[in-house]
């Protein structure tokens, strides 16, 4: 990613330095004649896009106020921001999960048309791990993919794919590993993660989304898991895109990812490459220490809940609130931002024009059909069963109860 950056004349009743951020090329990848991208993990893939995208809620309080930005296939973007900047919105709007009491206005388009999410294309992992705490590993992944998987597919092919799955996110050796919980010895936080991770993905979706995947982790089992993550844009020669939330990332973790999407009180403060954060920073006055975690930087230099004078340069300190009111003037004026819209304007046109056979196509097709009727209650009963026959205060506790009240009365 070439990036260069040039200054502009000060803000007019400012005493500091305006920077006005230059991409030379936002978009690298070689074409082909015809205009696509040759990179094949390009192929089949999802480009995510949204503009001027803003998310209010009852009464009328904004949440989110004119977002504009991209996810391609391929690529890790990380979406940061302080506590309550409207991190979770963003990623649950862009996943279709927008909260009844909200409205939205603004576009966001799926391969450049406005289309639903079909069934086994896209995936979400909640930050709360979901599990049965008396189940292997193998098993609840293999229950997952009887329940996810159509019927048309072997048993034997479902139990390959939950496996593959399972190797693809480092747990093979933990496959007969109970989960565990309360009060029960079993996986680490991490490896809890990575179940939840397994099980979203079997149906092999090309976008995934995440929430807080490295909450409650330490640095190292937080690195692990992203890692993981990371790899999966390379998996099935296809080019996923993944979008997660992320709150503090180590300086490891915030180097696995290709792009950064900061937001402070809902506005974007920042959209690029991860790697041209810390200039954009530094030329607005704001450069991040020797030796210091990069977003650990960006997220005190934006952070208004505890305000205080951020020390800009050498010379003068001002509040968080003009801080960030400066960022955002800033990025708004930026060629980053004009790049972004070309972006966002190009894929639409490429897409009238050649139909996006480039990418895959436009509309979306679903992966699969998910299993029967039928095959659904089978399933749910014998892993219910299972459950209940391991867990001694679910079942056996209950039943010696209910023996016991029996004989006395």
């Amino acid at each position: 990613m070439a990036a260069s950056f040039r200054k502009s004349e000060p803000v007019q009743g400012r005493s500091q330095t305006h920077a006005t951020f230059e991409v030379e090329n936002l978009n690298p990848t070689p074409r082909s004649n015809n205009g696509c991208r040759s990179n094949r993990f390009m192929e089949d893939g999802v480009l995510l896009t949204w503009d001027d995208l803003s998310v209010t809620v009852a009464g009328g309080r904004p949440i989110l106020q004119g977002l504009t930005g991209y996810a391609r296939p391929g690529e890790l973007l990380a979406i940061m921001g302080p506590s309550g900047c409207g991190k979770s919105t963003l990623l649950d709007t862009l996943a279709g999960r927008q909260s009844p009491n909200t409205s939205q206005a603004g576009h966001i388009l799926i391969n450049g048309r406005k289309q639903a999410l079909a069934y086994g294309t896209s995936a979400y992992v909640t930050q709360d791990d979901a599990l049965i705490t008396t189940l292997t590993v193998r098993e609840a992944v293999y229950y997952s993919a009887q329940l996810q998987l159509p019927d048309t597919m072997a048993n034997s092919e479902k139990k390959e794919r939950a496996e593959t799955t399972i190797r693809e996110m480092g747990l093979q050796d933990a496959m007969d590993t109970r989960i565990g919980g309360w009060g029960a010895k079993g996986l680490s936080g991490g490896q809890k993660r990575r179940v939840s991770i397994c099980i979203e993905i079997l149906t092999r979706p090309k976008l995934l989304f995440l929430d807080e995947p490295t909450s409650g982790l330490d640095s190292a089992a937080s690195y692990y898991v992203m890692s993981r993550i990371a790899s999966l844009n390379q998996k099935d020669n296809i080019g996923r895109t993944i979008i997660a939330s992320i709150h503090q990332p180590s300086a490891e973790v915030f180097q696995l990812f290709t792009n950064l999407y900061l937001l402070s009180a809902g506005k974007t403060v920042y959209f690029g490459p991860v790697s041209a954060a810390n200039e954009f920073f530094a030329l607005n006055g704001f450069p991040c220490p020797s030796h210091q975690n990069p977003s650990d930087h960006f997220l005190k230099t934006i952070n208004k809940d505890f305000d205080k004078d951020i020390e800009q340069g050498f010379a003068n300190e001002i509040p968080t609130l003009e801080v960030i009111d400066i960022l955002v003037k800033s990025y708004k004026s930026s060629d980053i931002y004009q790049m972004a819209q070309k972006e966002i304007i190009q894929k639409a046109l490429n897409i009238l024009d050649v139909g996006f056979s480039c990418q895959g196509g436009g509309a979306l097709e679903k992966n699969n059909r998910q299993s029967g009727f039928f095959t659904q209650c089978h399933v749910l009963t014998r892993r219910s069963f299972t459950n209940m026959s391991r867990d001694l205060g679910y079942y056996w506790l209950r039943l010696g109860i209910y023996i016991s009240l029996s004989i006395v009365l």
